[in-house]
């Protein structure tokens, strides 16, 4: 079990963020496990065909060496996300690592496991070898997840943008209690049912959280209380993320509203954005536009700001009228 302390000003720093590199990083177990991250399947089958390609395989080792099965990973390696930093600035952050840095967060990941043999060489020589880490989480990226990215980042955004709702109809408490079942809210504490056992004084440095496509069973902390504090959670929906299409020319609803209406209303379950429905569909910001005009009106959709968004989410009625095809 862990424990995360909170103080005042830290509850006024919870804030949420994408983050590339862990989505990089972490992918790497779903290659290792694809049994467990089976819903990643489409996504597995195209990258052990990269990984067997002799110059990435070469350049994408110490990555590989350094993430294998139930092995934890070194704070420096997942860096706490920052508000729209991109891959380019997460990638500088972690070869800015003090080699002070890199040895003590290595060390802290040996309880489970013994360090890989990179991770021995890294350990001995920080400041030499980091760069090579630093190249193959690049290189893996640009391989491997680069690809898929705007898939991705658009089933990420949607989450980031429903916790931000829960956040402003239910404060802390209610975030935290939903965004996974193992975590439960005292009033001045997080408390996280998992093995880690963890117990961390977030120190008025606030909590930087970002979901993950490849986080999968529970909240990921950092290791150290010394790093700064961050965790990762399982996204929502996850098992959307590989469907091609939400909706075809088949689906009964979509022969009464139309393809392109009924695919919006498939992924309507959650309050999510027209820049999220037009990165998921594949449609233009126009054209979803129009359709969920359409849905409002005939009150299958509803609408709300929040800050700077408007989120669209299935009204009862929309709800109900995805259920019958199904016959449920």
């Amino acid at each position: 079990m862990s424990e995360l302390r909170f103080s005042l000003a830290d509850v006024a720093g919870v804030r949420f963020a994408v983050s590339p590199a862990n989505e990089t990083v972490m992918s790497m177990w779903a290659l290792a496990d694809p049994v467990r991250y089976a819903v990643h399947l489409p996504w597995i089958d195209r990258a052990r065909v990269t990984l067997r390609r002799p110059e990435v395989a070469v350049r994408v080792r110490p990555l590989v060496e350094l993430t294998g099965p139930r092995r934890w990973l070194p704070d420096f390696l997942t860096p706490a996300a920052r508000p729209d930093a991109g891959m380019v600035e997460q990638l500088d952050q972690i070869a800015a690592t003090p080699p002070a840095v890199v040895v003590q967060d290595l060390l802290a990941t040996t309880p489970r496991r013994p360090l890989s043999p990179f991770g021995e060489a890294l350990l001995a020589d920080p400041r030499g070898l980091l760069p090579q880490l630093v190249d193959a989480v690049r290189v893996w990226h640009d391989e491997a997840i680069a690809p898929d990215w705007p898939r991705m980042r658009a089933l990420l955004d949607a989450d980031v943008t429903h916790r931000a709702t829960q956040l402003a109809e239910g404060g802390a408490g209610r975030l935290f209690e939903q965004i996974h079942p193992s975590l439960r809210w005292l009033g001045d504490r997080v408390v996280s049912d998992d093995p880690f056992e963890r117990d961390f004084d977030l120190r008025g440095r606030g909590l930087a959280l970002n979901p993950g496509v490849f986080t999968d069973r529970r909240v990921l902390w950092n290791l150290l209380e010394d790093s700064l504090p961050a965790g990762s959670y399982p996204v929502r929906a996850v098992g959307t993320l590989w469907e091609r299409a939400p909706a075809s020319p088949g689906d009964p609803l979509a022969r009464v509203v139309g393809a392109g209406r009924a695919a919006l209303l498939h992924l309507l379950d959650s309050a999510v954005t027209t820049t999220d429905l037009a990165r998921l569909t594949g449609m233009s910001a126009g054209n979803v536009s129009q359709h969920l005009t359409a849905l409002h009106a005939a009150g299958l959709v509803a609408r709300c700001r929040v800050g700077r968004h408007v989120l669209y989410r299935n009204t009862d009625v929309g709800a109900a009228l995805l259920r019958a095809p199904r016959g449920v």
